[in-house]
């Protein structure tokens, strides 16, 4: 309740301010027609505006808790209670129960069914509480009259009053067993008067605890007050970071725009432009082709005539070597004839004389050689690149008007800031801030009151625990006299005033026992239904925010009146705004703006639409034009000059003709291997003249093919390969021509025809993108709106300290409490029982039984004998001696 005003109030300031505004953000038709016509195509993104990071602020409270070693006992209490009470929360009932309240119930109305069977739901729900209340309850009512039956009943000398012990053979195992029995309450107790102290201290450290919680939360709420109006300002002030990217770019409309129009065409013109350029490059690859043609050509031909010669003269002197007598010879015989037969292999091959030269077709590309076409292709490429500089041209009425534009924008910012500035926001905080101050210092003024009453209800719970103490005290002295003045020697007459005294000690615990024991189970009854049912019917739906389900449930206020919540803040109880939503929105820290879901109460962004998006400014491109008639990529020369090109007589160039002689070999035979075999069959002759003259035939050989056949071979390949670039060119050149000037005509028409379409469509990309810049202001403006601008993690806060102090502080110390206290209740019945049990081996009897000698046990035979008779009538003797 100490935090609930502040966050009401600053929840009402803020609707109050928002609700106002809401009113303003009706933007015209007019601007709403332009936003529709602008966004007909879409525009490439805008470049990125960097706006900075909104002012941020940190809070202080951390609401979170981590009770300790405690928390061990506060889980123990959550178990016991999850036992007690199985059931889920009932939401549903509790909705109902609220709902017939809320209309007012009469009594006569109690006896409807349906009352009837929410009645039984709540006590089916309720029986756990219910059946234990009443054990409770029978506890408090019994505990009393069976101790003053009890006293009663021994005041006559029954319930063990009757001082005499009669002997039994196990009353050593009885004593034990009475005694572990007693102990082992006694620890019970102990450790119940423990925990209910424990509670108790917990309780009053984490009372003191909770100023911190409370001023850090106050703090948080004061933070949250100032800081707004800094953030609020900010949003305002980056208006002016948009503005300035609006007007850089008009005032370099001309590169701008330029350069897309530029980037539009140049798909079309560019591509067009590369082909003529690569024709210059086929120009001079073909140009040299036919000038290696023509060069091997006459390299070829004059070669051939030479080693023509050459070979016919080795041929003529090899046969006159052969016509040696020494041929005549048996085997020689043989070889010479063998050579003889290849001479004929000595002999040309291919004959370049026949073929035609193309000496017509180099001449022609020579002529058309002389016209410099990459010159004019590159004085294409400079017109078109030269657009920018021509839109810069023909676009400066638009910069002419960057004052008039900066005029409307600067209007547009004005009206925001004039907007922001129309409420009186930071009174209204300053005033809130003031309130907060004020409620803290009446906060204040009750803590002496809060400590006194918590040192009074630490006194309480102190001497409740002090009275279980006093039991304790009994207790063990009890057991500690007792058992250190027992002596099993002694006969219950006889007893020592040590075990007397204890045995006496044992029965005070058991006097004070039936004296405070129902006081003290009457505390734990009331602390138990309370604590227990606020635990489970508050603390865990809370944790759980199963509560919240319960407080947002349609129509639990007013029939007629959906969420209460909105219909408090706005009126609207219709407005889908519901507790639960608020806080997960305040926990995760977002603003206001979006937990209170204003957008749905007015729009913000709507209204920083309507303000920066204009007409006036999209009249300012509508007179847009450029004209780029006058941009020419390829003149009528350059065009001539690849028609000529075309037209240099390439296909009449018998390719087939080259290609048969080039793939022949220059001689019949590999002269080297001619050579080779010639020495080989000069080898196989006998050593002479002979074989040494073929041998030098062979070397002949070997110097014609070094000397003129190498040379012709590289010639041939130069041949070879220029013929085969020829033939392709003359196949591809025509298709490549027409193809590169049909491309040039498309263009040169595009740039004439259509670049006016193109023009707008760029003006219009360009207004879009003028806008874009708005729109990024806009959307990084509702961006922090919902995440950065008042965050209301106080808010969240405050219901998670109200949880902390609530439940974890307050609650879970009084059911542990109780339940440390339940325990000590519980283990006093064995506590009494065994006490007077125990007390009985104790205490000094008056009697005792006496048995004759003959039939005396061993273990009594050692007794000491004393004249019971005239001290202590017997037990089975006649009557006294005062009844005679």
């Amino acid at each position: 309740m100490l935090f609930k005003a502040p966050s009401l109030a600053l929840l009402l300031l803020y609707c109050g301010l928002w609700s106002g505004w809401a009113r303003k953000l009706q933007p015209a038709d007019n601007d709403t027609s332009v936003r529709e016509r602008v966004d007909t195509h879409r525009a490439p993104a805008p470049d990125l505006l960097e706006f900075g990071n909104v002012p941020s602020v940190v809070y202080e409270t951390h609401a979170y808790y981590e009770p300790g070693a405690v928390g061990l006992l506060f889980h123990m209490v959550h178990a016991l209670l999850s036992v007690v009470q199985p059931n889920p929360f009932p939401k549903d009932l509790i909705v109902k129960l609220l709902q017939q309240n809320m209309g007012g119930i009469k009594p006569e109305e109690l006896q409807k069914p349906e009352n009837v069977v929410l009645t039984l739901q709540a006590i089916y729900y309720e029986i756990g509480f219910i059946v234990l209340a009443v054990l409770g309850i029978v506890f408090v009512v019994l505990m009393p009259l069976v101790g003053f039956c009890f006293c009663l009943c021994r005041c006559c000398d029954n319930c063990g009053g009757e001082m005499h012990q009669r002997h039994r053979k196990n009353a050593d195992c009885q004593r034990g067993f009475y005694t572990a029995t007693l102990i082992a309450s006694s620890v019970f107790i102990t450790v119940g008067v423990l925990v209910a102290y424990a509670a108790n201290h917990h309780l009053t450290t984490k009372i003191k605890s909770t100023r911190r919680l409370v001023s850090t939360n106050i703090r948080d709420l004061k933070s949250f007050a100032n800081y707004t109006p800094a953030q609020i300002d900010y949003l305002t002030a980056q208006y002016t970071t948009a503005k300035n990217k609006v007007l850089s770019d008009l005032d370099n409309i001309g590169p701008l725009l330029g350069g897309r129009i530029h980037n539009q065409l140049e798909k079309e013109v560019v591509p067009a432009l590369d082909n003529a350029l690569r024709m210059t490059g086929a120009m001079l690859a073909t140009q040299t082709a036919l000038e290696n043609v023509s060069t091997s050509l006459e390299t070829l031909q004059d070669g051939t005539g030479k080693l023509q010669r050459s070979l016919q003269s080795e041929r003529g002197s090899l046969s006159n070597t052969l016509n040696d007598p020494a041929c005549s010879n048996g085997d020689v015989s043989h070889t010479c004839n063998h050579i003889r037969s290849t001479l004929s292999q000595l002999a040309i091959s291919a004959n370049f004389n026949g073929l035609p030269d193309v000496s017509h077709q180099l001449t022609n590309l020579e002529t058309v050689m002389k016209t410099d076409l990459s010159y004019i292709v590159q004085k294409g490429y400079s017109a078109f690149n030269d657009t920018p500089r021509m839109v810069s041209e023909q676009t400066k009425d638009v910069v002419s008007t960057l004052p008039r534009v900066k005029a409307l924008l600067d209007k547009s910012g004005a009206e925001i800031i004039s907007f922001t500035k129309m409420f009186p926001v930071e009174p209204a905080l300053e005033n809130f801030t003031k309130f907060l101050t004020d409620g803290q210092k009446n906060i204040e003024a009750y803590y002496p009151q809060i400590d006194q009453f918590d040192f009074y209800r630490w006194i309480a719970c102190v001497v409740v625990c002090c009275t279980v103490v006093l039991i304790l005290a009994f207790n063990i002295l009890g057991l500690m006299c007792g058992y250190c003045g027992y002596d099993k020697n002694v006969t219950p007459t006889t007893r020592g005033c040590l075990s007397n005294t204890g045995g006496n000690l044992l029965m005070a615990g058991v006097g004070f026992s039936f004296i405070f024991s129902w006081i003290l189970m009457g505390v734990v009854v009331t602390t138990f239904v309370i604590g227990g049912n606020v635990e489970k019917l508050v603390c865990e739906p809370l944790a759980s925010k199963q509560l919240f389900m319960v407080i947002d449930t349609p129509f639990l206020v007013h029939p007629g009146k959906k969420n209460f919540l909105p219909g408090l803040l706005f009126q609207d109880p219709n407005l889908d705004l519901t507790i639960g939503s608020l806080y997960r929105d305040c926990y995760e820290n977002n603003g206001i703006y979006a937990a209170l879901q204003l957008e749905k109460r007015l729009n913000f962004i709507k209204f920083i639409n309507s303000t920066v998006y204009n007409r006036e400014l999209a009249n300012i491109f509508e007179g847009v034009k450029v004209d780029l008639q006058g941009v020419i990529l390829l003149d009528q020369e350059g065009k001539d000059n690849l028609i000529n090109f075309a037209n240099t007589g390439l296909g009449e160039i018998n390719y087939q003709a080259y290609l048969a002689e080039v793939n022949k070999g220059v001689t019949v035979v590999d002269l080297l291997s001619f050579a080779n075999e010639l020495e080989a069959q000069a080898d196989h002759l006998p050593r002479g003249a002979l074989g040494n003259a073929l041998k030098g035939h062979a070397s002949s050989i070997r110097q014609i093919h070094k000397e003129q056949v190498l040379p012709m071979e590289q010639a041939m390949s130069t041949l070879s390969q220029s013929i085969t670039l020829l033939q392709t060119t003359s196949k591809e050149l025509p298709t490549k021509v027409t193809n590169v000037l049909s491309a040039i005509d498309a263009a040169e028409y595009l740039i004439a025809n259509n670049a006016s379409y193109v023009v707008r469509q760029e003006a219009d990309k360009y207004m879009k993108n003028l806008v874009g810049y708005f729109r990024q202001y806009t959307d990084w403006v509702q961006s922090s709106l919902t995440f950065e601008v008042a965050q209301c993690k106080p808010i969240s806060n405050i219901i998670d300290s109200m949880e902390i102090i609530g439940c974890n502080f307050i609650m879970d110390s009084v059911n542990t409490f109780w339940f440390g206290l339940g325990g000590c209740c519980f283990f006093l019945i064995p506590s009494i029982i065994m006490s007077v049990k125990l007390a009985k081996f104790y205490r000094r009897m008056d009697t005792e039984d006496v048995f004759d000698e003959f039939a005396m046990p061993c273990s009594m035979a050692s007794y000491p004998s004393y004249d019971t008779m005239t001290r202590y009538p017997r037990a089975s003797a006649p009557p006294r001696q005062l009844d005679w």
